[in-house]
């Protein structure tokens, strides 16, 4: 009979869930939305146990992750779950997920944490910041009257951060070394110009300017240049020309690996080796 480990990252509002067969293979990774964790959770349990066709009996253990993971005290259908530091489930999902041995692993969620993991023993939160997903909505809230982050991604392909930022040319004839486009203050250049387009590519590109940059500081202290992006931040398609340019002006390799927005559950699933 077939075993199954099942991981489980309760969010806020989202639950997301993943399992691993006995062979270790990567079983296709779900979450879903609720108003409040337990139905996130058991809704989410019961969906993707009935969409792979698998039996309670064949699950062998369950690892658990994420804020929402303290509300549950008792077993899940019958079966114990385990608590799993969030910490050491992004480490390990992004070595997972990039095959990186040694590197610097960005949750981009509502707000930003980076892990240094080095072997999946070897992994250690080194901080983060409150610039994140909770930011790019509570502004984009204030500033734009939008909630949806559909519709201010849509909104921010037409924008041009020239009317938005102020730029190293904009500041300086002679560069020193640095690209002329590096941006020297989000917002600074506001122009009264500027369109709501303008304004929400503004504020996408501050959200993941501020957590690149935090990245790279951590990758050189710790001198490494692989950086893995995971969260749900990612899935946002304006990050990957953002973390293109860090990558040139920078000199790293910020990495956007599949199932990036489900790396952390993952983690949580391969903590039960």
């Amino acid at each position: 009979m077939s075993k199954y480990v099942i991981g489980i990252d309760v969010g806020g509002s989202t639950t997301k869930i993943v399992g691993f067969d006995e062979n270790k293979k990567l079983i296709n990774p779900l979450f879903v939305r609720a108003t409040d964790q337990i139905t996130s959770i058991y809704g989410a349990f019961g969906k993707f146990t009935s969409e792979n066709s698998i039996e309670l009996s064949e699950i062998d253990r369950v690892m658990m992750t994420g804020v929402g993971s303290t509300f549950i005290e008792k077993p899940i259908y019958g079966l114990k779950c385990e608590s799993v530091p969030e910490f050491e489930c992004v480490g390990r999902g992004g070595l997972y997920l990039s095959g990186f041995e040694d590197t610097i692993v960005v949750s981009l969620g509502t707000g930003t944490a980076i892990v240094h993991a080095k072997g999946k023993n070897e992994i250690q939160y080194l901080g983060g910041t409150g610039v994140g997903g909770g930011t790019l909505m509570g502004l984009s809230k204030q500033l734009l009257q939008m909630n949806d982050v559909d519709h201010i991604i849509d909104l921010a392909k037409d924008g041009d951060l020239n009317n938005i930022d102020l730029r190293i040319k904009d500041i300086s004839a002679s560069y020193g070394g640095l690209p002329e486009y590096m941006t020297a203050a989000n917002f600074g250049k506001i122009s009264d110009m500027a369109t709501r387009n303008d304004v929400a590519l503004g504020i996408i590109n501050m959200v993941f300017e501020v957590a690149g940059m935090l990245a790279i500081f951590a990758a050189r202290n710790h001198g490494i240049k692989d950086i893995v992006l995971t969260g749900n931040l990612t899935k946002v398609p304006q990050s990957k020309e953002i973390f293109k340019t860090l990558n040139s002006m920078f000199d790293v390799n910020f990495v956007i690996p599949q199932n990036s927005q489900f790396s952390t559950v993952i983690g949580a699933a391969l903590s039960a080796e």
